[in-house]
């Protein structure tokens, strides 16, 4: 197993008498992509600009390949590539310029060439980043944060505003990344992308981290269950559920939901009182909780420290 490239122990900070983030403790292994759940104010944003080194912290220990972000230096910086979840190039630039400029600043960059094509914008690379899409901006925003060849990437959101077919193919990109043998810390609101391209979930609600472990695992019991839902109609409902079902059931407009650990004794008793009271179960479905069902329960009723800022001052 690799060793942890980052490491939070007890990770403090507030913003005037707000606590954001409350004693969280986590670490992320080196080439494994770990994404970062969590509500807007959930203290996500203040943990991750904490372990870039923009913003200091209240309390705790931290990590970051090797260092404490708040002291380390230039070297460390040169190791860490950052995808901010908005950010501006100089429109003027090609592709190609804007690299080549930014490659300068690092003591061994990438081949400016190799990371045009990393990122998908080999057609583009003579094009003026003014005049890119949303898209493909995005893919130079990530290309930018490569060209030092950093070992550690953070991406902030790096598909919002995407549509089906360009989130996809971002992800695609990110997976290249772990086969480079990049560490990825990668924030999400689309929990479709973290479970196709996480190692490692960890979700943060009211500033503290509720659950960590695989997009497949996390969730513990609540994963190993199985959700069965259906719809009646009003009068398959007046005449009641089977005995062992009703007791476990949550009804709501009609719409009947509930989980077990023995879906097919649930399955076949529910069918068996369907046919002999001549009712249909409409829209039936039966599957494991899925990820979002998951982050969903586990950050319900847990209100962030601000907006999604975490800022006071914003």
């Amino acid at each position: 197993m690799a060793e942890p490239v980052i490491i939070v122990d007890g990770l403090r900070k507030s913003y005037g008498e707000v606590e954001a983030v409350r004693g969280i403790d986590l670490d992320v292994r080196g080439g494994e992509v770990f994404a970062f759940l969590g509500p807007n104010g959930a203290g996500k944003t203040t943990t991750v600009e904490i372990l870039e080194g923009y913003r200091t912290r209240d309390g705790g220990d931290v990590r970051v390949l090797g260092y404490d972000p708040a002291r380390a230096g230039r070297d460390w910086r040169s190791r860490i590539g950052v995808v901010l979840q908005a950010s501006q190039v100089q429109p003027e630039l090609t592709v190609r310029e804007s690299l080549e400029l930014f490659a300068g600043y690092y003591p061994h960059p990438r081949a400016v060439d190799d990371t045009i094509a990393l990122v998908g914008l080999d057609g583009q690379r003579d094009r003026r980043a003014g005049r890119l899409s949303g898209g493909q901006q995005r893919r130079l925003d990530v290309a930018l944060a490569l060209v030092g060849d950093p070992d550690l990437l953070f991406l902030d959101e790096p598909t919002t505003g995407f549509d089906p077919t360009a989130r996809r193919q971002a992800w695609v990109m990110i997976a290249n990344l772990r086969e480079l043998g990049k560490t990825v810390f990668l924030t999400t609101h689309y929990m479709e992308e973290a479970q196709t391209l996480a190692d490692r979930v960890g979700i943060i609600a009211g500033g503290e981290i509720v659950a960590i472990g695989t997009p497949d695992d996390v969730g513990g019991a609540m994963r190993a269950t199985t959700r069965v839902s259906f719809r009646l109609s009003d009068d398959a409902l007046a005449a009641g559920l089977p005995r062992g079902i009703v007791e476990d059931a949550k009804i709501s407009g009609g719409r009947v939901e509930l989980n077990t650990a023995a879906p097919v004794a649930v399955l076949n008793a529910l069918t068996e009182w369907a046919l002999e009271g001549s009712f249909e179960l409409a829209d039936i479905e039966a599957g494991r909780a899925s990820l979002e069902d998951v982050y969903l329960q586990l950050t319900e009723g847990t209100p962030g420290a601000r907006s999604s800022s975490e800022d006071p001052s914003q």
